[in-house]
């Protein structure tokens, strides 16, 4: 038995910022920008929150598939940047689109979130407890960023992107995911500090904060070690691989993968450019735009990686 994707879908933030726009409010220019990260454009929200781009990517992905709302028995949203710290963003997702059979519930994994995500709907699918699922990576970046910090707020946009999966013959292969919490600090965004009547008033809400070469160096090692594991657990190689759909955080990261893989580069798609890092909305954003802009077809061999703050890693191998 295998889980494959029938329908993908995506929505993002409406506002495109360029570098040189948003170089009128930061410190920094379009030649700075996209020297260093390859993005030259981003989508911010201004109305849209993470829940109403996460509907509007899971309607894309059932309207693909030829599915109903209605008979959605599973919802996992991969975000960072919830709406609400409860109810979780997938509840408010299953209220919007009248999912009301699915279970919901979000999932916490940074920029590897849509891989964690597929994992665990994969594994509802084949225990046989559900038999489809609804999975979602949406942020909402712009809202945890200081705009005053040009190593960071530069690098981000706005958006989501959904995936429908059924069981099938053929679809995903192998899956490899990993954590290393002794360095997740390098890149964190605390949370509410502890307030209450034993507790000096500390009401804090803070930006994200990044390490960015010691994410730089994680990256450069961890995509590509992972992404040979998952090959060899699919028993593939390199060159058995037509599209490698990676995390979307930075153009360099990309081509050092691609040179440590020895892939050539014309294999890795990107939406860097003008989308930015969405986080856990990268990946299914950028597989969307493959299967509506690329040509995506069927029998094609994919590779998915992602990573991001935990550290979190994974990959997956699956046929399209």
């Amino acid at each position: 038995m295998a889980i494959r994707i029938l329908g993908t879908g995506s929505c993002l933030a409406e506002k495109e910022v360029s570098n040189d726009e948003l170089a009128k409010y930061v410190d920094t220019s379009d030649e700075w920008i996209s020297s260093r990260t390859g993005i030259k454009n981003r989508r911010i929200a201004v109305k849209e929150t993470t829940t109403s781009m996460a509907a509007e990517a899971a309607e894309r992905a059932l309207e693909m598939a030829g599915k109903s709302a209605e008979n959605v028995e599973l919802i996992v949203l991969a975000t960072v940047t919830p709406d609400y710290y409860t109810p979780s963003g997938a509840c408010q997702v299953q209220a919007a689109i009248g999912a009301d059979k699915a279970i919901a519930f979000d999932v916490n994994a940074a920029c590897s979130g849509f891989v964690f995500a597929l994992n665990v709907a994969k594994m509802y699918i084949e225990t046989g407890f559900v038999k489809n699922a609804l999975v979602i990576g949406s942020e909402t970046l712009s809202k945890i960023l200081d705009w005053n910090d040009r190593g960071t707020c530069v690098l981000f946009g706005d958006g989501a992107g959904a995936a429908y999966i059924e069981e099938s013959d053929k679809g995903i292969i192998s899956i490899v995911q990993g954590s290393i919490g002794k360095k997740g600090m390098v890149l964190n965004c605390e949370s509410r500090k502890t307030n209450n009547i034993f507790v000096k008033d500390e009401i804090n809400h803070d930006y994200l904060y990044m390490d960015g070469q010691e994410v730089y160096k994680f990256a450069v090692r961890q995509c590509p070690k992972c992404l040979q594991e998952a090959l060899d657990k699919a028993g593939m190689t390199v060159d058995d691989v037509d599209y490698f759909v990676l995390h979307q955080a930075n153009v360099r990261i990309i081509e050092s993968v691609a040179k440590r893989l020895k892939a050539p580069l014309e294999k890795f798609p990107t939406t860097l450019d003008y989308t930015g890092n969405m986080s856990a909305a990268s990946v299914p954003v950028l597989l969307d735009q493959l299967v509506r802009e690329h040509g995506l077809k069927r029998g094609d061999k994919i590779a998915m990686s992602a990573f991001g703050a935990g550290l979190t890693y994974g990959a997956v191998v699956m046929e399209w």
